[in-house]
Order: C-alpha cells, then structure tokens, then sequence
C-alpha cells in the first residue's frame, strides 16, 4: 500500500467567533476564566483547560454553558478519555442550537483522521451535515472521507467519494492518483493507466507511478516497455520496490526469452514476504537450464516441492534433462517419472514417459518392476515412434531386471511377448532364485517349464542341470542321475559354468543310489580333470577311495585316500582313518595297527580319533595283544567318558578276560557295564555273559542276586520277553512301519522296563517318525534321552530337535539342543545344533546368546555359505536389536560378501544405512541403485532402501528428490506399514523445513 503523508488542518472549518454580549459582565471573572481555558485550549494544555472550562460551566448562561461543554468534550477526545464520545453526544444533545454542533462533529472526526483511526473518523465523518459547507470546506470533506474508506479497506465507497473531488484543484490530483491506485490493484489497467497519465506530469507522483506503470505494462505483455520503466524506477526505489521490480525486469526478459538478460535480475527478488513460490525457483531454473548451466539449473528446480500444475510438470521434465545433462540417472529417474504422472501438457508427459522407461531399465526401479514400467508405456503409447526400441528393452528387462517372479507373471499373461525366448530365460531364473531361497518344490516346477520351451539350447541345458540339482536335493536321485546325464548330452553345455563339476554330480547320484562302481569311475573322471577347487577335488579322491572300498577294490581305494590326504585339507583326517581300515580288510593287522598309531598322533582334534582307538584295539585283540588292546581301550574310555563307544570298550575288555579265564577282571567290567549302560545291548551282553561265569563257578544264588538290582532284567519273564520282542524287531526290519508300531507299542507296554525297552523305543519312535507321526514320537525319543548316554542318544536327541524347531517350539527345542550341542559325536550335528541355538535365542530375543552362538558357528571352517548367512545376519540383527551399530555394520559388511537373494538385500540396505550415517551420501546412493537394479523382487528392502536415498539426497541439499522419493514411498507400499510411517514422518520434517523459503509448500 503506498500513501502519502497528508499534512492536516487542525480546524477544517471557520468557526464562529465568540460573541460576547455588550454587557457588564464581560469583565466578570467567569469571561476572563473562559478565556483562559480558551487560550490554554488553543495551546493544547487540554486537561488544564478542561479543569477551568468545568469550572466556569457550573456559573454560566446557556449559550456559554453550550460552549464550555463544546470544549470539555473536545479536551476529553483529545485526551483520550474513557467518556470522550459520551461528552460529546451530551453535549449534542443537550444543546441542539448551538452554533458548534456541525463544527463538534467535524472536530472529533479531524482528530482521529489525525490519528490514523480511520473507522472511528468515518463514524462522526457521517454525522456531519455536509449541506451546511462551504464549497471549499465540502471538497475537503469529501476528500478526507474518501481517503478514510480507502484506509479502511472500503474501496468502493472510497471511489464515490474520490470521484467527487476530482476536478478539485487542492485534491483532484490526489484523488486521480488514489483513484488509479485502486485500478492497479483490481488489475483494471486500462483505467488505472488513465488516472496515472493526468498526474504522471507532477513531481510528486513520479516516484511512485515509475514502479506502478512498470508493473502494469509487465501485467499487460509489454516487457520491453515494463523493463524500461522498472530500470527507471529502480533508482528511487525502496528495498520492498527493488526486489519487485527486480522480479518484473526479470520475467519480462525471461517472457522475451532473453535468458541470460534475466538471470541477474530474477536472482535478486527477495521474494513475498522473504519467501519465493514454486513459479519463482522454475523461472531462475529454466534460465539457467537455457543457458546450459545445469547445475544451477538443478539447485533451483529441485526446490519445487509438491507442485501439481503446468509450471511444476514443466520444472520437472527439465530438471530430469538437467540430471541426465550432469549423469545423474536415478535422480532423472525420479524427476521424469513425476512429470509423466502429470497431464497438464501431454506432450512433456509423453516424453517424461519415455525417458522415465528408459531410465527404468537402465539402472533399475524400486518403485515398480521394469517390465512393467515398459509394459505400460506401450500401453498408454501405442503409437510412440519409439515402440520397437522400448519392446526390445521390455523382452531384455526380464533379464536384467531381476524381478524374475514379477516378469513371469507379466511374460504369462501375455505370451507374444516371451516367444523369442525371454519366457524360457525368465522361468529359468526365477528357478534358481527359488532354489537359493529353499523352495525347492516350486524351483523344481519353475524349470520344467523352462526346459519345456525349448526355445534356447543352452538355457534348455542349463535349466536341466537346475532341475537335476533339485531333485537330488529332494533325495529323489533316480531322477537326479537320469537329468545330469541328460544335461551333459547337450552340446552346448561346455561353455556353460554348471558343465565343469558334471562328472562329479553324476558321481554322487550314483553314489546315493549305492551304485558304487559307477559312483566311483564319475569320481575318478572328476579327478582326472579338475584342479581349480581344491576342497571338491579332496571330496572327490575321498568319494573315490569309498566307493573302491566298498566294491572290495582295496588298493585303489588306498591310492585315492593317498591322494586326498597330499592335499592336506581339513578332510585329511578322514582318508587316514580309512586307509588304515583298508590295510585290515587285506589282512595286514600290523600295517592297520601302524597306521592307526600314527593317526592318532597325527590328528589328535579328529572327530575320527574315538573310531580309531577302537578299531585299534580291535586289531589289538585280533592279533592277540590283549595288553595293548585293553591299555588301548583305557585310554579311549579315559578321554572319551560319555563316547558312543564306552559302553563297548568295558565290554571288550571284560571278553578278553574273559576269555583270558581272568573271571574276577572280567566280571568287574560286566557289570561295569550293566550298571553304567542300562538297556543297551552291551549290558545284555554282559549280563549274558556274567551268568556263564557264575554257573561256571557255581555261584547261581550271587547271579540271581545281582540280577534282582537290575530293573531291566526279570529273570522269571524273560522268554516271553524275548519272544515278543523278536516279533516287533521282524516287522521293524522289514519296515513294514504300521505292522511294527503295533508290535512295538505291545512290547513297550508289556515291558515298559523290559530286556529291549531301549531299543523298542527307539524303534517305535523312528517308525512313528517315518510314518509322518512325529508327535506320536517324541515320548519315545524323550524316554531314550533320558538313559545313559547309548547308541541311540544322539540320532534321538536329533529327531527331537528337528521336530521342535520345525514347529518353533523353542522352549522345548533350547534344552535339547544344548544336549545335542554337547553329547554329538558327529561334527554335523553339532554345527546343526549350534545353528539352531542361535536361532533360537534370537527369535527369543536373548541377543546375548544368539550372538555366542552365531560366532559359534562362524568359527566352525566347514560350515557352509548359507548358515554363515544365517550366523551373519543373526550378529548383525541383533546388534541393531541392542543398538550396538559398530557390530551391526561389521556383521553386514561380512555378510555382504557372501549372501545371496534377501539376505543379501537386507545387507545392501544397511551398508547404504550406514553410508549414510557417516554423511557419505553420494556413496550411499549408489548402494541404494544396486540394491534397486539387482533386488528388485525383495520389496521391503527396496522401499527401506529409498528412505535412505531421500535422506541422502536431503543430505546433498536435493529437496526435490527427498520429498518426491518420500511421497512415492507412502503411496507404492502401503503393504508395509513401519516403511510407510517413517517415510511420512521424514516428509513432514522437510517440508516444515523447506516452508520457511518456499510459501508453495503446504
């Protein structure tokens, strides 16, 4: 608003002079005090002059009484009295003949003018009586009245009351300039134009008009004129005037397309009210972008945040062509996809379209998979001169895009679309991802369908590698064997990677269908060509030396463990036990003995090293040297307390005094055993054989006593015992598994502590297990764990486990678990055990644990890559559960070497976390790509990993790109909820931000 500063008359009206009555009392005290009021009245001593004006009212006639209650009222306006308006209405009231009553009304209503109170001036304005004015006093009136309305906001009666005074000579050129102000701000020009030009020629008005007249010629498409007047005016301008014109030169080059002439002076408008809009930042952006400076044309259009009009849709098409200018793909991914989500010009929508598929398949989509990014395109764009190159990248997408399970979903619906090929590659990598992720059942369908196209030999090949490692998996290795001599009758398989270890595929389907001497020529093939994987070719050479071993082919079975124990891998051990149980087999019990000797030397960590004291002992007692053999079995039974092979040991021992006729020694050792190894059949040995030796000396009654503390053995039941166990025990054999629980569940309760209680429950609890009643086998198992460790405790401690992890019975599976962990003797079990731990503690959520175990397994050097996945990401997750992210960061960054499909997108999602914390945003972005480009099927990751983006692109001062990454977050998954909310809490603590520079944000 611009006003001038209007100097006022006090009085607008002559008053009438005092009249004073040609009478004594003009000399009386009352006209001397009146006058005195009066003088100190004019000198603006109000509250002195409204005391003596009380005082000389309360002795005066009417007509001075009337003027004393004039001036009392007109102190107390002035003075701002409480009652200032209430004197004056008493006094108009009270004295309706007053000559003062119009110059009341006019007084009170100058003197709030005055003030600047417009509405309480125009409140006693209107009580005038304009038909009591002189033409002079009129045009004032009438001039100050309007200016009131224009100051109180009313413009209309502000114009009639203007209107009225525009031939004045004092106020027609005020009113002509508040007149045409009034036009300019109702866009009317024309009018405006017309009032500005009759008092353009008056120095006063200059100033003001230049600005006004430069802005109106810019509202009227006359830019060259507006910049000519605003380069005018700019001189005499104020700050708040500069910074518009600014603005008005500025976009009158930018209209003229002079866009190097704007730039300067679009950059330094200050903005309404120190805030630019979104129509500001496009202008400056698409000025820069004309010039090729994209940088600066980024910075400006990346801060038009959640625009949805034409000026957005045009600032994001080119702030896309700006990042494409600069390399900066997948922040042009995000620009042109939110142009093309605008229709307001279908034309850039069109091509932001285009640019945003191409982009799509070029780095990846988050948002969406690219197939169907393409796919919709040519949906919406039938006729695009661009078709064919899009359906080209559409057929390529399937396999770029790694969203294997969304493109074959796409290819099925529309199978034109897959007949060069791409449905066969698609299905045969939804396949292997299938299979990496343990589906093993719906890989297996997935490549039938691959290899049932035919449309490509090698991927047919491949996908029937694929199918043949599947179904060995699923143990069905008749199939398995049949497909692996499938695949290597293609041609094409030698180029292929699968086609390097077939002989050793082959090798071991023969192997697991117990045909050992084509097993063992597989084996041999292998071995004769493979070099590079050192670790499978000492498998192979152990493989080899088994399958020789079984088929009684001795020395070559010792060649081949020679050969594996040269390679010095952790597998040595294994060759070297066996080699020395080959010597046996040949008769060369002193080579046996020799090597066995040496193994245990060799290898005193070997999980072997149990068998081999054994057999060592063995050989011992076969050969005679029954002081080795029973000093050797000392030793296993010293080092191995709690061994499977315990119980034997006391048993042979007490054989070879036995048989030595060291009765005493051996019946010492018999009942060792019976009493540390209830129900096993060693201590049905020993008792067994402890009876022979009493009724040889003829200590029956000493027999039948010590047999009476043995729960296990009744002496008076034991034919019907025995009997009815050989019964069940026929069936079990023979599995015929329904037969047998029916035998077996008779005997167990007949004879719950019977002569085979042991061993009957074990039986019946497999059968039930085999039988697919696995909870019908646990009190089974369970009554098996809780004897003395026997042959049985560990294979039962391990079914025991399987059942309870599969049904996640964790508290149940913990206890018997750390059993397992302990008591196996089989390293499988143990890691097994250790895996399971882990997993356990954490869904638990005792981290502490889990973490122990997860290192646990991490340490074992022959787990494998996929529980070392598992270990990795148990470390790491629960490093963020407990807020230990200098872990968690270790533990990803470990896992990221070496996971596969989710895995190893949760550990690309927090190395761009963590990227991301430490300020490096651009690295971090590129971490976000990848995740995006190669697992793009694993969703919750990808949206996960576009937050992180966003905040890096906030980071890097990219408003644009934060806000929109967000918004499309929020709006594509809504399937996950926690993503959602912190995507929108993140969104509004930018946008609060960014409203402090730009009055668009909402």
């Amino acid at each position: 608003m611009h006003k001038f500063k209007l100097s006022l008359l006090l009085v607008l009206f002559s008053g009438s002079s005092v009249l004073f009555a040609q009478q004594s009392e003009i000399y009386t005290n009352s006209l001397v005090d009146y006058n005195k009021a009066l003088t100190l009245y004019r000198d603006k001593q109000y509250q002195s002059a409204q005391i003596i004006f009380e005082k000389v009212k309360q002795n005066a006639t009417n007509e001075l009484e009337a003027d004393c209650s004039y001036y009392i009222a007109n102190c107390a306006i002035r003075l701002n009295q409480s009652n200032a308006e209430e004197k004056m209405e008493y006094f108009v009231k009270n004295y309706p003949t007053s000559s003062k009553q119009n110059l009341a009304y006019s007084e009170v209503a100058m003197y709030y003018f005055e003030q600047g109170k417009y509405p309480q001036a125009l409140e006693w304005f209107d009580k005038v009586d304009e038909s009591s004015l002189t033409q002079d006093e009129l045009e004032k009136f009438n001039f100050y009245k309007g200016y009131s309305f224009f100051n109180s906001g009313r413009k209309k009666e502000a114009s009639q009351y203007f209107n009225k005074v525009i031939n004045s000579k004092e106020f027609g050129s005020q009113a002509k300039y508040y007149l045409g102000f009034m036009a300019y701000e109702g866009d009317d020009y024309k009018e405006a134009s017309k009032y500005f030009d009759e008092v353009s020629g008056e120095e006063k008005y200059k100033e003001k008009l230049s600005y006004f007249q430069a802005d109106m010629n810019f509202k009227l498409g006359k830019f060259e004129e507006a910049i000519k007047l605003g380069k005018a005016a700019m001189a005499k301008s104020n700050e708040i005037e500069k910074s518009e014109l600014n603005k008005i030169i500025g976009e009158s080059y930018f209209n003229l397309k002079q866009y190097d002439k704007s730039i300067s002076y679009l950059k330094e408008y200050k903005g309404k009210k120190g805030k630019w809009n979104n129509t500001d930042y496009y202008q400056l952006g698409y000025a820069y972008y004309k010039q090729n400076d994209y940088e600066n044309a980024i910075t400006q259009f990346n801060k038009i945040i959640g625009g949805n009009d034409f000026v957005a849709q045009n600032a994001y098409y080119h702030l896309g062509e700006s990042y494409l200018k600069t390399d900066k793909k997948q922040q042009a991914l995000n620009a042109f996809k939110n142009a093309s989500e605008m229709s307001f010009d279908s034309k850039i929508q069109e091509d932001a379209y285009l640019n945003y598929a191409r982009l799509s398949y070029d780095i990846g989509n988050s948002y969406q998979s690219v197939p169907d990014v393409l796919n919709g395109f040519m949906a919406k764009y039938p006729n695009n001169p661009n078709k064919l190159e899009i359906e080209g990248l559409l057929v390529n997408s399937y396999i770029t895009s790694k969203n294997y399970k969304e493109a074959l979903t796409l290819l099925e619906k529309n199978k034109s679309l897959g007949a060069k090929g791409a449905y066969q590659k698609v299905s045969f990598y939804r396949g292997i991802e299938l299979f990496t992720d343990g589906n093993y059942k719906e890989a297996l369908a997935i490549f039938k369908k691959s290899i049932a196209e035919q449309k490509d030999a090698k991927f047919s090949a491949r996908g029937t590698f694929w199918k043949a490692e599947t179904e060995y998996v699923l143990d069905d290795f008749q199939n398995a064997l049949l497909s692996f001599k499938q695949f290597a009758n293609y041609p094409e398989v030698k180029t292929t990677d699968e086609f390097k270890n077939i002989d050793y595929n082959i090798a071991y389907s023969h192997f697991k269908l117990k045909e050992y001497d084509q097993a063992g020529n597989y084996f041999e093939r292998y071995t004769e060509v493979s070099r590079d994987d050192k670790t499978r070719l000492t498998d192979a050479y152990l493989r080899l030396g088994d399958c020789r071993f079984v088929t009684s082919k001795y020395n070559p079975a010792l060649e081949a463990y020679d050969k594996a124990i040269s390679l010095k891998t952790l597998d040595a051990d294994y060759a070297a036990y066996h080699k020395a149980i080959c010597y046996g087999f040949m008769g060369k019990n002193d080579k046996k003995i020799s090597e066995f000797n040496q193994f245990i030397k060799n290898y005193p960590k070997s999980q072997y090293r149990d068998d081999a004291m054994f057999e060592l002992a063995n050989t011992y007692t076969s050969v005679n040297d029954t002081a080795s053999a029973i000093k050797t079995y000392d030793t296993l039974i010293e080092e191995y307390k709690n061994g499977n092979y315990s119980a034997k040991a006391i048993l042979r021992q007490g054989l070879i005094y036995y048989n030595g006729d060291k009765d005493d020694l051996a019946l010492t050792k018999f009942k060792k055993v019976a009493s540390e190894f209830p129900r096993t059949d060693e201590s049905l040995e020993a008792v067994k054989t402890a009876r022979l030796i009493y009724v040889d000396k003829g200590r029956v009654d000493e027999y039948a006593a010590w047999v009476k503390t043995l729960d296990y053995v009744e002496v008076s039941d034991a034919e019907l015992d025995n009997d009815t166990w050989e019964a069940a025990e026929k069936q079990y054999l023979q599995g015929n598994t329904r037969q047998a629980i029916s035998n077996l569940n008779s005997y167990v309760s007949g004879f719950p502590n019977g002569l085979h209680s042991l061993k009957a429950n074990f039986y019946l609890a497999e059968s039930y297990y085999k039988d697919s009643q696995s909870a019908n086998s646990v009190k089974h198992y369970e009554f098996v764990v809780s004897k003395n460790r026997n042959e049985y405790t560990e294979q039962s401690l391990t079914r025991l486990c399987e059942i309870f992890v599969k049904k996640g019975d964790y508290d149940k599976a913990i206890p018997v678990l750390s059993r397992l962990e302990v008591e196996s003797d089989f390293p499988q079990n143990k890691t097994y055990a250790q895996a399971n731990l882990m997993k356990a503690y954490y869904e638990g959520k005792d981290y502490a644990k889990a973490v122990v175990y997860a290192d646990k397994v991490l340490e074992n050097p022959k787990t494998d890559d996929k529980i070392k996945s598992d270990a990795q990401i148990i470390i790491a997750r629960s490093a963020i559960k407990v807020g230990d992210e200098v872990k968690a960061k270790e533990s990803y960054a470990k896992l990221l070497k070496i996971a596969k499909g989710e895995l190893a997108a949760e550990a690309l999602y927090y190395d761009a976390y963590f990227k991301n914390k430490e300020s490096k945003f651009e690295a971090s972005n590129t971490v976000v790509q990848k995740l995006a480009k190669d697992y793009s099927g694993y969703k919750y990751f990808g949206a996960k990993g576009l937050i992180v983006m966003a905040k890096n692109f906030y980071g890097l001062k990219d408003s644009f790109q934060a806000t929109y990454i967000l918004e499309s977050v929020i709006k594509n998954f809504q399937e996950f909820s926690d993503v959602v909310a912190e995507a929108q809490t993140d969104l509004n603590a930018i946008k609060a931000e960014e409203a402090k520079t730009n009055s668009s944000v909402k």
